[in-house]
């Protein structure tokens, strides 16, 4: 992270870490499935991240670490209550209000298809496929982000698009 030595922590903070709420709460609540556990571990992960300012500026990529941190932490709480990766939540991608009805209806269905065949997607490419698509991270980050491989990043990304795709060509082919 390239910062002025002058720069005050808190204005990094404000800069560089808080605009990544949104997209921490996002990832918490892909791997929750409940809002209110996503919320706690995003208000948890920006605690840490707060308590490592010291050591901001060793991050390669400070976004990534958070993600890292969120992905642990969502985990831990995961694994706490004996859950599973739940589905993505509710109206995370809604098309515009300007649509016309025919197209919200097909936006609707088409999304339904995906959240349904992402459902059914092993663990790993769930995971993968969501940095990649939803939170629009880069094969590096991603694999900053799960502490794999970028060969591996790359395999799961291609197989779970490969199943996206041939599951909803024939979920249209039979509607």
């Amino acid at each position: 992270m390239n910062r002025p030595p002058t720069e005050s922590h808190r204005a990094v903070f404000d800069r560089e870490i808080a605009p990544l709420k949104d997209k921490l709460f996002r990832y918490a609540m892909r791997i929750l499935g409940d809002g209110p556990e996503a919320e706690d571990v995003v208000q948890d992960v920006l605690i840490k991240v707060w308590q490592k300012r010291e050591v901001w500026q060793d991050w390669n990529n400070i976004e990534a670490m958070c993600m890292t941190i969120t992905r642990n932490l969502a985990i831990d709480r995961s694994r706490s209550k004996h859950r599973m990766v739940k589905d993505l939540p509710d109206h995370y991608d809604e098309p515009s209000k300007d649509a016309t009805p025919d197209q919200l209806t097909e936006a609707k269905d088409v999304m339904g298809i995906i959240k349904q065949a992402m459902s059914e997607l092993p663990p790993k490419q769930k995971e993968v496929i969501h940095l990649r698509e939803v939170e629009g991270h880069t094969y590096n980050e991603i694999a900053d982000i799960l502490d794999i491989p970028m060969s591996q990043v790359k395999i799961n990304v291609h197989r779970a698009r490969l199943f996206l795709r041939d599951r909803l060509n024939k979920e249209q082919l039979e509607g």
